[in-house]
């Protein structure tokens, strides 16, 4: 009897928080769904949220109507194509910073901290200042993708040692990487001339105003495709909390999964930033609101961060967008400028909890 109540008092929490995720996928859910008219209909171009419904549904057969020329054009091939890529975005930049604290068992690790970042930064600031053009409109976001997943690939290589590799490693050796492309960024500032160094300024702060279908269709796969891999790992991020001596003996390959998701992570992230710039702080501040919510579980917090990172980064462009009309604020420092005091205040939480950093 008293070890059967002892099982139901264990449990009980755990059934909480599964209620817990439950209501607030719900929530985000409905969010999503509330913000996406208003945001197709707020604008330069103000079009009624009942209009862009009925526009909707026309175009699913679903009843609704055509609306006319100019609207319909501003929501189809202006304000939608804008608003998928921020869900985007925003989707990968949320799983893949909770992907990176789950391997890294860190609240505070954030998708840079392995370089790819940088690394993709590298690669749009180098095809800018040098006028590369052999892709078309396409030779910077490819560029930077592919930069951004070679960045990866060099880190985890550098950082690996007796055919293991350890944490502290990887993420010293993505400072060093990170430093290093800062400094390569700055080499190509000096020899740019100053349209590019204004374009690069501009690609640096990050913004979806440069958003197309083709960019949405060039990041679609690659998004979707980490969005529906990282669920996947949720049980074996959970058996690796525990730490990674405990996670081998009940059967996790913890280098292999460790390759894996840091693969995951890379795609997802250099695939964001590729098309929309540097945006810091969705990574790092997304999973940890759903963490402190929701408990640590990651069966709930993978695919509630993707949510909730989409949520966000929809709700950051409509204010940058909208706020300072008709100008538009850049994206990264938006976001930056909202994530800053947040990290404070998460360094300051986590020192205190612990009695200090040592």
């Amino acid at each position: 009897m008293l070890d059967k109540a002892a099982e139901r008092t264990a449990a009980a929490p755990l059934r909480a928080r599964r209620s817990t995720g439950w209501l607030l996928t719900v929530g985000l859910v409905a969010a999503l769904l509330v913000l996406v008219p208003v945001a197709a209909g707020l604008g330069a171009y103000p079009i009624p949220v009942a209009d862009v419904v009925g526009s909707v549904l026309h175009r699913a057969h679903l009843g609704g109507s055509a609306l006319d020329r100019v609207p319909e054009s501003v929501l189809w091939n202006v304000r939608f194509p804008r608003i998928v890529l921020a869900l985007l975005v925003g989707a990968s930049l949320g799983c893949a910073g909770a992907l990176m604290q789950g391997v890294f068992g860190n609240p505070l690790a954030e998708p840079g901290v392995i370089g790819v970042s940088s690394g993709a930064a590298v690669g749009a600031v180098a095809a800018i200042a040098f006028g590369l053009d052999f892709l078309g409109m396409w030779t910077v976001p490819v560029l930077a993708f592919l930069a951004g997943l070679g960045t990866v690939l060099l880190v985890y290589a550098m950082s690996r040692s007796g055919g293991r590799t350890e944490v502290v490693t990887l993420i010293l050796t993505g400072i060093a990487v990170n430093a290093f492309g800062g400094a390569l960024i700055g080499l190509f500032l000096f020899f740019a001339d100053t349209a590019a160094v204004s374009q690069i300024t501009f690609w640096q702060l990050g913004s979806l105003s440069q958003a197309t279908w083709s960019k949405v269709l060039a990041v679609l796969p690659w998004a979707v495709g980490g969005l529906a891999l990282a669920p996947l790992y949720s049980r074996r991020l959970d058996l690796l909390a525990l730490g990674e001596r405990p996670a081998r003996h009940l059967g996790v390959d913890v280098e292999r999964l460790r390759l894996t998701l840091v693969l995951v992570i890379a795609l997802l992230t250099a695939a964001a930033v590729s098309v929309a710039g540097i945006i810091g702080f969705v990574g790092l501040v997304v999973p940890h609101l759903l963490r402190m919510a929701a408990g640590p579980g990651h069966r709930f917090l993978v695919p509630g961060s993707a949510l909730l990172g989409a949520l966000v980064l929809l709700g950051a462009d409509l204010a940058a967008r909208t706020a300072a009309a008709p100008a538009e604020l850049p994206l990264g420092v938006l976001t930056s400028l909202l994530g800053s005091p947040f990290f404070f205040l998460l360094l300051r939480r986590t020192r205190r909890r612990q009695g200090g950093w040592a």
